[in-house]
């Protein structure tokens, strides 16, 4: 059964991995650059419109590119809810916007975002990129993929760490190391780094 259950998770995650579309013509926002689309509306599962802007913190804004349905974002999720509380404590907003407009009619509905928001307690702002032109505008390709802001501008880019299947064996903490520096004035160690997740479902 064992053996059974860990072969339909690779089968899930291979799945998931699959690219819908050529990765080489979204390129990642560049290290330095200020925030994207920063005043265009989204709706969040709260039912009110939010932009990047309104989300912004006193020392920046973490943006997360993530969704209902991946297997690597319900891996995180004990990891997100632990990034909430510390861009909170560091006066950093976070923000998590579904871009997957592919499956809009389907599991990454408006609605199925509320139902999934409500499951997994978010208190944070999560929604719904229309068109994933926000995701385009940051070169977003995976989910979970990560844009950590400062005062100046991107001050990190990639995965929240290095071991996206286990939390238990995680030697770097990018993005927490990151989001640390930015909330007290120091400068990132390592800006960036590689995300590892789903393919954002764009519409071709």
């Amino acid at each position: 059964m064992k053996t059974k259950i860990k072969v339909l998770s690779a089968i899930a995650l291979v799945f998931c991995t699959a690219t819908a579309f050529k990765l080489a013509d979204y390129t990642e926002l560049e290290i330095g650059k200020a925030i994207p689309s920063a005043d265009v509306k989204m709706m969040d599962v709260s039912g009110k419109e939010i932009s990047l802007s309104d989300a912004k913190g006193e020392n920046g804004l973490l943006v997360m590119f993530s969704c209902n349905t991946c297997p690597y974002v319900k891996l995180s999720e004990s990891r997100i809810k632990e990034l909430s509380k510390l861009t909170k404590a560091n006066k950093v907003g976070f923000i998590l916007l579904n871009s997957n407009e592919a499956q809009r009619g389907d599991e990454d509905s408006f609605d199925e975002m509320k139902k999934y928001a409500r499951s997994q307690g978010y208190d944070f702002y999560y929604t719904l990129d229309k068109n994933s032109a926000v995701a385009n505008a940051f070169g977003a390709s995976r989910t979970p993929h990560c844009f950590l802001f400062d005062k100046k501008g991107l001050a990190y880019r990639g995965a929240i760490d290095d071991n996206i299947k286990s939390a238990s064996e995680v030697k770097e903490h990018y993005l927490n190391d990151a989001i640390v520096s930015v909330g007290t004035g120091k400068a990132v160690k390592t800006n960036s780094s590689k995300s590892v997740g789903c393919s954002i479902k764009r519409v071709e």
